[in-house]
């Protein structure tokens, strides 16, 4: 089986890249932070055992020629410090394109500062423009006001408000969903 290229994108501020072995440490420290982690406890980890079998599959999975998961981790291009993990995964293939469900997370410290603004333009961007992918969906709490924040200043359109959607922190919780169809994505890029 050939080796496949691995995903490296450059923002003015960040590589996004694929994991590596070597990226356990960071990655453990992001992943198992109650506070970083709050509005994602179905993928927050609770021991360095957890995260690196979370890691290992995530690396097993970019040799995969029928690739699901597209986590990918964003440093800043400096220093290559970890500033968070943004990504989808593949629902769906169809003749037009894949439908996936993305998602990102990142260190306190990069909060309010437009850093997953940045990223999540470049991810669409590859999404769109070189993976192939035709609806993107994305969605969090409402009393997460930041990430959606993030998903209004993307171009991308709220689809949903689903009243007591998930289970959080000991009650039933609201969830907002927000999408984007390539062809929105190539009128908002000019690319029509």
């Amino acid at each position: 089986m050939e080796k496949r290229e691995k995903i490296f994108l450059q923002t003015e501020r960040m590589v996004i890249r694929d994991y590596e072995k070597e990226d356990l440490n960071s990655h453990h420290k992001l992943m198992s932070d109650r506070e970083e982690m709050r509005y994602l406890p179905d993928i927050m980890t609770h021991s360095l055992e957890e995260s690196k079998k979370d890691l290992e599959e995530a690396i097993a999975d970019q040799e995969n020629p029928e690739r699901k998961f597209y986590f990918l981790r964003m440093e800043e291009r400096e220093t290559g410090k970890l500033i968070g993990e943004i990504g989808y995964t593949v629902l769906e293939v169809t003749p037009v394109g894949k439908i996936v469900h993305l998602g990102y997370y990142s260190h306190k410290k990069y909060w309010g500062q437009g850093y997953m603004t940045e990223a999540l333009r470049r991810v669409l961007q590859f999404a769109f423009e070189e993976n192939r992918v035709y609806r993107v969906t994305t969605g969090c709490n409402p009393e997460n006001t930041a990430s959606e924040k993030v998903m209004k200043k993307c171009g991308m359109i709220k689809e949903a408000y689903m009243k007591e959607k998930c289970w959080f922190e000991g009650k039933m919780c609201d969830r907002v969903e927000y999408r984007m169809l390539k062809p929105e994505w190539n009128r908002l890029s000019g690319h029509e």
